[in-house]
């Protein structure tokens, strides 16, 4: 059974001026389980992370500037919305949530994030939205217990993972990738291993034939134990962030790619929900269920 973490956003006392969309994580779930893709079983609420976990990747100073709130003001503005306590415990389950995908992808071949994707965060501060870095906590981790001992991170989101990058250049058992939008956020952009940087109107052909061309190989040469897919949908052309022009059908075709790929190289892989800012919100609910619709189709039990 495909297993999937998911954090009710109503559970936390949300800020006022916060801008991050938040109505996406509960219409998913509603939506996946209304048309039949889940059932209530494959979803469970993670536990929160212990400081412990968190500094194998980032500082004790920045976790300190956390529970001292308020941040300083330059620092709050970079990650784009008031930092409330809720918004800090929240991360600490969503992260928790992406390592525990990891196990259950080693068990099952996927596990998904109802959110994470927070490839923003750097080991001493936050940005664009993200607090804490999900994927290189999980990864950090996994690697310090000896889980696994090479990682390969597949970033889809139409925004570089200029935090993941920065805190795995020196780590040679986690390989970034990142495909993105040329001319969007971050304006300073860090090295992955490997940024495949896509220009503005990019289409589904353009897109598709270029991951298609690059995914094969990085899977053959690094041998990764583990996938981490951040599945963002903010590729496509109404998102009102991302500068690219893939179409819903361009996008699931993305993740049929990435999944296909994993489960015929027996490559378990543990995905994070990423970004997604369509003005129509059933555009965007679409975007996100077909990563799941894909997933469950492809690991058919």
């Amino acid at each position: 059974m495909i297993k999937i973490a998911y954090s009710p956003v109503y559970k936390y006392h949300l800020p006022k001026g916060h801008r991050f969309p938040m109505e996406k994580y509960e219409l998913l779930p509603q939506q996946l389980l209304l048309e039949g893709t889940v059932i209530q079983d494959q979803f469970f609420h993670p536990i929160q992370l212990t400081d412990e976990m968190i500094l194998k990747t980032h500082s004790e100073e920045y976790l300190r500037k956390l529970y001292n709130l308020p941040l300083p003001r330059k620092e709050e503005r970079a990650i784009g919305f008031p930092v409330h306590k809720s918004l800090i415990e929240r991360g600490k389950h969503i992260s928790h949530g992406t390592l525990d995908c990891a196990y259950y992808a080693m068990e099952n071949g996927v596990a998904l994030n109802i959110a994470g994707g927070t490839h923003h965060a750097f080991k001493d501060r936050g940005e664009g939205f993200c607090i804490f870095n999900d994927f290189a906590i999980a990864a950090n981790i996994l690697l310090d217990r000896k889980e696994v001992s090479k990682i390969l991170i597949v970033d889809l989101d139409v925004h570089q993972g200029n935090g993941t990058a920065s805190i795995f250049k020196d780590d040679d058992r986690v390989f970034t990738f990142s495909m993105h939008g040329e001319k969007n956020y971050p304006l300073r952009k860090e090295n992955s291993d490997l940024d495949c940087a896509m220009p503005d109107a990019c289409q589904d052909e353009e897109y598709l034939d270029k991951l298609s061309a690059l995914l094969p190989s990085l899977i053959s040469d690094e041998k990764p134990d583990l996938i981490f897919y951040l599945a963002g949908v903010d590729v496509l052309a109404t998102d009102k962030l991302g500068r690219l022009n893939l179409s819903l059908a361009g996008c699931k075709m993305r993740d049929r790619i990435v999944f296909e790929h994993c489960r015929t190289h027996n490559i378990p892989v543990a995905v994070s929900m990423g970004g997604g800012y369509s003005e129509k919100l059933s555009d965007l609910i679409e975007a996100h269920a077909n990563t799941y619709r894909v997933a469950s189709e492809i690991y058919d039990y």
